[in-house]
């Protein structure tokens, strides 16, 4: 079965840096795009970041663009977001997602941004 299993959230001062990762397992994670979405407190789940299967081409919600990085390892069938510059409204759980016949969620990971 589809499983993803994100890793690597915590605790930040702003301007600092994470770097997520979602192991993926139960599909053929070369053949299928990545996302990655975050819902902080109180609001709706909202996208982040994609990745094409090659990794060749990304995009990023603007709310993020120039500070976060979407990657991916077909090898390790293991995707990545590296977080730079962190600002306290990055303070959310992330989850990363693929859609195959349906789509498939992680259990997210927690990250908060607070001095």
């Amino acid at each position: 079965q589809v499983q993803l299993v994100e890793s690597g959230g915590g605790l930040v001062q702003p301007g600092g840096s994470l770097r997520l990762s979602c192991a993926a397992s139960g599909f053929t994670f070369s053949s299928y795009v990545m996302r990655w979405y975050r819902q902080a407190p109180g609001k709706e789940r909202e996208y982040v970041a994609r990745i094409t299967t090659t990794g060749r081409s990304t995009n990023y919600a603007d709310s993020v663009k120039g500070r976060f990085t979407i990657s991916r390892d077909n090898a390790k069938n293991t995707a990545y977001l590296q977080m730079n510059s962190l600002k306290p409204e990055d303070t959310a759980v992330y989850f990363c997602n693929v859609q195959i016949s349906q789509q498939y969620w992680g259990q997210g990971t927690q990250v908060t941004v607070s001095s």
